[in-house]
């Protein structure tokens, strides 16, 4: 029997939680995806199929921010930080945290911190 990779495996655990949690629009999801370079995160209504709001290292916002402070998990931070600012702007105030199959430590971990301390509710 051939091995799952490191991201089939992440996949099926992803799966598994997502059969579990789901966003409505009084507590969207708040999804997790970590590359090796960035990182996004994004708001979910699951009920609407829509995405209330959305963060990532790519855009224009955080280049600008960034300037030499381009650590990873520094930029992992200002992701949950903006996430929460933008939900607290749309009246969002409450969020289910979706890891994606990631082990809740390191980056993943700096982004619910980090959105906690911004005042979102996880």
């Amino acid at each position: 029997m051939a091995q799952k990779t490191k991201r089939a495996s992440r996949q099926a655990r992803h799966r598994r939680v997502r059969k579990k949690i789901s966003g409505t629009p009084e507590r969207p999801r708040l999804s997790v995806f970590r590359s090796a370079k960035h990182i996004y995160v994004q708001v979910i209504d699951d009920v609407h199929a829509v995405t209330l709001a959305s963060v990532s290292t790519l855009s224009k916002d955080f280049r600008e921010r960034a300037g030499d402070d381009k650590g990873r998990l520094a930029a992992s931070q200002w992701a949950g930080q903006e996430i929460a600012k933008k939900s607290k702007d749309k009246g969002i105030g409450r969020a289910i945290f979706d890891r994606g199959g990631y082990k809740y430590h390191g980056r993943v971990k700096a982004v619910a911190d980090a959105a906690r301390e911004a005042g979102l509710k996880l």
